[in-house]
């Protein structure tokens, strides 16, 4: 039975206290909501553990390969089903602050207001050691040579963007409604990306919320497939795999949303796996990895 008009859809493996602390610092929100998460073949105790704490989140089984995106999308469309008023997307090492809720849904009534219903709402995280930013909207790079979204930085105002990072983002139903779920054209990279782009190309918008909304650390994913270092199958097989470029999801991807030029885009990672780089300090433009 519905405990409120809002659903929170989230996915984990194998880091039991991580997605614990999680949903204790959810748990101490003062709006009401239901759980539906995705525990995609954890054997370290993590289902178990979330019954005997939290036994009235919805646990739902992955078959150990559905990574974010599968996860994600799992979790997603069982709560589609019962037609929520919003759906509260949630990376499980995401720290909420007590007033997160409360400051994603504010700021949806306030778009509502200005005429802006369709709105997703995305709440920007910063690293609780340093204060830094780490997480939320995006917008693409203006390098005509680059198909990379950047991070835009929160401030105390409303801002838009064109996509985002989803740790965590506010749907409403309006907006569910158009774009559906999550495509299973993509595995664990990616489908947060499209969602927004598509949520756009379908007449929604994308607003980032002022300040900041929790912690979660920066995931610090090198591009190990471009290493100078290791042979070069090594590197193919390394930009070709689930976490990379897998070629069918990148290319949904570049030909949807990389212009009449998306084979060029297509390209680039590919090529740069076989040419090799020194430098390895590009950070990855992708979701938080889980697995």
């Amino acid at each position: 039975m519905k405990n409120g008009n809002l659903a929170v859809i989230m996915t984990c493996y194998n880091r039991r206290d991580t997605t614990l602390a999680c949903l204790r610092a959810l748990y101490e929100q003062t709006k009401p909501f239901d759980v539906y998460l995705t525990d995609d073949g954890s054997y370290d105790g993590t289902s178990n553990a979330i019954k005997a704490s939290y036994p009235q989140a919805q646990v739902l089984k992955g078959n150990g390969n559905l990574f974010w995106v599968g996860g994600m999308r799992l979790a997603f469309a069982e709560a589609l089903k019962e037609n929520y008023d919003y759906y509260l997307w949630l990376n499980d090492d995401t720290l909420l602050e007590p007033d997160a809720l409360s400051k994603l849904l504010a700021t949806h009534h306030y778009l509502t207001e200005h005429n802006n219903p369709n709105s997703i709402i995305v709440g920007s995280t910063q690293d609780a050691a340093t204060g830094k930013p780490t997480y939320g909207g995006a917008v693409r790079s203006k390098h005509w040579y680059s198909n990379k979204y950047e991070f835009v930085q929160p401030s105390q105002e409303l801002q838009k963007c064109e996509t985002m990072y989803g740790n965590c983002i506010l749907i409403p139903r309006s907006v569910a409604e158009r774009v559906g779920n999550l495509d299973p054209a993509f595995i664990h990279n990616l489908g947060d990306l499209d969602y927004g782009l598509r949520a756009c190309q379908l007449g929604c918008s994308v607003w980032i919320a002022p300040g900041y909304v929790g912690t979660c650390s920066k995931n610090s994913v090198r591009e190990s497939w471009a290493d100078i270092n290791l042979p070069v199958n090594e590197r193919l097989k390394r930009v070709l795999g689930i976490k990379s470029f897998p070629i069918q999801a990148w290319t949904v991807f570049t030909r949807r949303h990389s212009g009449s030029f998306w084979f060029i885009y297509w390209f680039l990672p590919y090529l740069r796996a076989v040419i090799g780089y020194r430098d390895l300090s590009v950070s990855s433009t992708f979701s938080e990895e889980i697995k």
